[in-house]
């Protein structure tokens, strides 16, 4: 399913942040989700957390599992 979308980098990824352009996506799992429809990403912060990150190795300290990305559209496949 992910193979047909576009890649982005690190650094493309961090410019959707909710600081410097109206996108605020996130990364999990090498998957980059759109957020910017929550509230909870409101300004690219959601508690501790920015948008334009990766957080794959945040999630472990979440009150909730990586279904919450089901919520959201995939935009693309984060490029290592």
């Amino acid at each position: 399913m992910t193979d047909s979308l576009p890649s982005f980098s690190k650094s493309m990824l961090a410019r959707r942040n909710g600081q410097d352009r109206p996108e605020i996506w996130v990364a999990f799992q090498g998957v980059i989700y759109d957020v910017s429809t929550s509230r909870l990403w409101k300004n690219g912060k959601h508690y501790e957390h920015w948008a334009g990150q990766d957080l794959t190795d945040e999630l472990k300290d979440a009150p909730h599992s990586s279904k919450v990305f089901e919520r959201f559209p995939i935009v693309g496949t984060l490029t290592i």
